[in-house]
């Protein structure tokens, strides 16, 4: 058997391989819904990573609208330096992306290692801007840059991935801004803290800032155990830069973090930078069959087309998904937390998994969706004989005896933390103090401790 012949598969492998082409390796990695696996395609011996995405947890999470948005973004920032997506196919209970592999790993790992050398740390930042000029000239923006969303293969080329949490110009509201609380808190920009939108280009460029500067530091520039110090220093845009960084260096940081986005250095402007031009070489390319090449003549913008995706992979929804995508859909959003509104909720808000009191509410942080938290709710209105009325994301259980001060009301409202998680803050409407702590203690918290998380969200945890 030749070399490069395809290997032959016996009747037993045969029927453990994926849609009959792919044999599953080791696992990847994984996410809430997805995890993603080392996979060979047997008829032609490349090996590929392929994201297996639970439908029937999308569909419930009201997330189908998401894949197919980022499907499109994939198809739409086809790059030599951003990991490309080769096919999408669909069973009853699965979706799977068919992506390239990029056997470098992560380029956390890299710098876990300590800090890089100054040319290695401009190389992979050239590419970084490279890919991020290319996802916004198609109006595409990523919102979660961070070294663990930055790849390098074998040639120590960089592939951005991870498009999950991007979003594209046509969501852009009526001002012209994004209003969404997303990105990792290390590496978030001090607008999407507030309540007044951002510019998402200016977001990425700030990201991209703080990648540049833990490349060479090794560190973060804003930092603290407690995730609330973190937010005001890069609110503040309090960080320093050590020593061994150069003064051409310093200034382009300097202007890069700067807190105000309407003087926060542009891309355009980046690469324009004496220290960033050092060395560079744009990279030219075109697209043919599905597959990239790398040209010598410059290819012009046009000339590379997003591909038309069709979705009829997925399979035609049951009357019952319809209906349960349709109430999703009509559900509104509940109100996202920014880093004030955590701080303002009490002293000692810790993110903790259980109850946190304050006075006459608690809180507590769950990864359950609106709809499975309002449902908990309503059952245990049902089991204390209270009577239940909800609203979009706010519950009042209203019981019928007469306390000391009247009737018993309860309300819980539900705020979005990230997408994957929520803070449910439960409040005594109406009735007495000491009947409620009573209440609280022996209804509603044995019962709603299967909605809390087990651990305490850490930073990581925060990925918006």
């Amino acid at each position: 058997m030749a070399a490069n012949s395809p290997p032959t598969t016996t009747r037993k492998q045969g029927q453990e391989l994926l849609l009959n082409r792919f044999e599953i390796g080791k696992l990847l990695g994984h996410g809430s819904f997805s995890k993603v696996y080392l996979a060979r395609n047997v008829k032609t011996n490349e090996f590929v990573a392929i994201k297996v995405i639970d439908k029937e947890q999308i569909m419930k999470g009201g997330l189908i609208a998401h894949i197919k948005r980022e499907i499109s973004i994939l198809r739409r920032v086809r790059h030599p330096n951003i990991v490309q997506l080769f096919e999408v196919m669909a069973t009853k209970s699965k979706i799977f992306f068919v992506m390239e592999y990029v056997k470098g790993g992560e380029l956390f790992n890299t710098v876990a290692k300590g800090r890089l050398k100054e040319e290695v740390a401009r190389n992979y930042f050239q590419q970084l801007i490279s890919a991020v000029t290319f996802c916004h000239a198609r109006g595409v923006f990523h919102r979660d840059l961070k070294p663990e969303n930055i790849l390098l293969d074998e040639d120590g080329n960089v592939k951005v991935s991870d498009f999950g949490l991007s979003a594209i110009s046509d969501q852009i509201r009526g001002d012209g801004l994004f209003h969404t609380f997303c990105g990792t808190p290390a590496y978030v920009a001090p607008e999407v803290l507030g309540r007044k939108g951002y510019e998402a280009a200016k977001v990425d460029v700030w990201s991209c800032g703080v990648i540049l500067f833990v490349l060479m530091a090794g560190y973060l520039p804003f930092n603290d155990h407690n995730v609330m110090v973190m937010y005001k220093k890069i609110y503040k845009g309090i960080f320093r830069c050590p020593r061994w960084f150069t003064p051409e260096l310093t200034r382009l940081l300097k202007r890069v973090l700067h807190t105000n986005p309407e003087t926060r250095m542009t891309i355009p402007e980046i690469m324009e930078n004496r220290w960033f031009k050092k060395g560079f070489r744009d990279i030219k390319f075109y697209v043919e069959d599905d597959k990239l090449f790398s040209v010598k003549d410059e290819v012009k913008d046009g000339e590379i087309e997003a591909d038309e995706i069709d979705y009829s992979d997925f399979n035609p929804e049951s009357p019952t998904e319809v209906v349960e995508r349709k109430r999703l859909i009509n559900m509104p959003r509940p109100a996202s937390l920014n880093a004030f509104d955590l701080i303002s909720f009490s002293r000692g808000f810790s993110l903790s998994g259980l109850f946190e009191d304050g006075g006459e509410e608690s809180r507590f942080v769950t990864g359950a969706s609106v709809s499975i938290i309002v449902s908990k709710f309503e059952e245990i209105g049902k089991v204390v004989s209270f009577t239940v009325r909800r609203k979009d994301f706010r519950v009042s259980l209203e019981g019928s005896r007469e306390g000391v001060k009247g009737p018993l009301t309860i309300t819980a409202e539900i705020f979005e933390l990230t997408p994957n998680l929520r803070v449910v803050e439960v409040k005594k409407k109406a009735g007495d103090k000491v009947e409620y702590d009573e209440f609280l203690e022996s209804q509603l918290r044995p019962r709603l401790r299967t909605l809390m998380l087990s651990e305490p969200v850490s930073d990581n945890t925060l990925d918006v």
